[in-house]
């Protein structure tokens, strides 16, 4: 099991792995892992597209955020 600094619990109680923890792993595993360094490469569609927009709509939400 990762280090605790290497996960945290999301607010639903679930497991979320940090981007270190991922980039250290070397390769996307396919699960939609929140934090994927690697554009959900593994990621079957159309989940995959989906989880790229939820990704940006996030970024966007946070770079407003610290406007």
């Amino acid at each position: 099991m990762p280090d605790d600094d290497e996960l945290y619990h999301n607010d639903s109680g679930l497991v979320v792995f940090t981007e270190e923890y991922l980039l250290q792993r070397g390769y996307c595993c396919g699960n939609g892992c929140r934090n994927c360094p690697y554009d959900y490469k593994m990621v079957p569609e159309p989940r995959r597209t989906r989880l790229l927009e939820e990704r940006k709509n996030r970024q966007a939400s946070q770079r407003g955020e610290q406007e």
